[in-house]
């Protein structure tokens, strides 16, 4: 395993963190639609105790992907976890307001009423989607930050990476189309929940309300999404000299990536259609339930490529507009060979790990969610 190949392997297992962790966002999806499919206190308790099975996964797959970007690459984490902590910190604040409200709502004392804890949740079901899709979407627009590894020889403040302004990354919320990529994940967020309220809640009326909204959320996620993925493959793109570490701009850099790693497009492809195909068996037949799998895998396969696409073949993943030579790379913000070689032989207990997901998901699921449940079970 040479240096190299342990860089991209590592950028690959990142990509696949983030892939699974938009997956796992059916949780927030759903949360945002409490009020629209829950008509009743009932059936809100229903949809929340539904989502509630799994919201410990996404948050864990969450600090999961944090923590393999820190082990990794070092330098990005102290670049955007610690230059944009803004953006970061609001983040982490809604999944730790969804973490109490689920804790709290129906606890004894509880002063902020029930529908308080609920408005929680929503708040968390837009804004963890929306600015988690805003900080992926600067892979590809850039941010404002500097780096200077110089630094490490000033015994006062060897500070390497620096935000260019105050905001602190609050200014990627000021890019039109970090805010058009935001969006797709979060109408994407709601059809993954859409699907997942059907397949894990047995009752048809809360079912029907569930598809009535399929409809509006594939709408405005194909648009907002179509719209950022042509823009980006049409714009200018972060390249970098594998022999010089020069960064430069190259025409359509992200659509050359397609062309140069075809099988990344077939993978993007494939995604597609299974994430349509969820969408039109889902409004066609009525009795189809399963819609969370093939879009699921669909949407693994779709965000796997596209951040495979902002590091692999010679590209910045996180590129600067201040300074276009402080873009980071594979190859510039790595950790050493040593560490990225250990880390690959842990590595190797992801699939055990997963095995046990899989089946820690099954046994949970294995009896939908009814009525019968909430009113004589252990609910939140």
């Amino acid at each position: 395993m040479t240096y190299s190949f342990l860089q991209q392997y590592w950028w690959f297992l990142i990509s696949l963190l983030g892939a699974l962790l938009v997956f796992l966002m059916f949780v927030q999806g759903a949360n945002s639609l409490i009020f629209e499919i829950g008509k009743s206190p009932e059936e809100r308790r229903i949809v929340i105790n539904s989502t509630g099975r799994k919201w410990e996964v996404t948050f864990t797959t969450l600090v999961t992907f944090g923590g393999a970007f820190f082990a990794s690459f070092p330098l990005f984490y102290s670049t955007s976890f610690g230059g944009a902590y803004w953006l970061w910190m609001i983040i982490l604040f809604s999944f730790v307001l969804q973490a109490v409200s689920y804790e709290f709502q129906n606890k004894l004392g509880n002063l902020l009423g029930t529908k308080t804890f609920q408005v929680f949740l929503v708040i968390n079901g837009i804004i963890g989607p929306l600015l988690l899709g805003g900080a992926v979407a600067t892979f590809f627009d850039g941010s404002n930050f500097l780096v200077e590894k110089q630094n490490l020889t000033d015994g006062m403040q060897p500070v390497i990476s620096r935000w260019a302004n105050a905001s602190n990354g609050l200014d990627a919320l000021l890019d039109f189309y970090n805010i058009l990529f935001g969006l797709s994940v979060f109408f994407l967020a709601r059809i993954l929940g859409i699907f997942y309220i059907i397949n894990n809640v047995n009752d048809e009326k809360i079912r029907t309300q569930a598809r009535s909204r399929l409809i509006f959320s594939t709408v405005a996620f194909l648009f907002t999404f179509l719209w950022f993925f042509i823009r980006t493959l049409l714009k200018d793109g972060f390249a970098y000299d594998p022999q010089t570490s020069h960064v430069y701009m190259e025409p359509m850099k992200y659509l050359n990536n397609l062309g140069d790693m075809w099988y990344l497009s077939i993978a993007f492809v494939v995604g597609v259609g299974l994430l349509l195909f969820a969408i039109v068996r889902t409004l066609s037949k009525k009795d189809y339930i399963r819609g969370i799998w093939p879009a699921g895998i669909g949407v693994v396969l779709v965000v796997l490529v596209l951040f495979l696409c902002a590091g692999w073949n010679h590209t910045a993943y996180y590129p600067s507009n201040v300074d276009m030579q402080s873009s980071l790379t594979i190859a510039n913000s790595c950790s050493s060979e040593f560490t990225l070689r250990t880390m690959a032989i842990v590595s190797l207990l992801i699939p055990f790990v997963l095995a046990y997901i899989v089946y820690a998901w099954y046994s949970i699921d294995k009896k939908k969610i009814d009525r019968d449940e909430i009113s004589h079970g252990d609910a939140y």
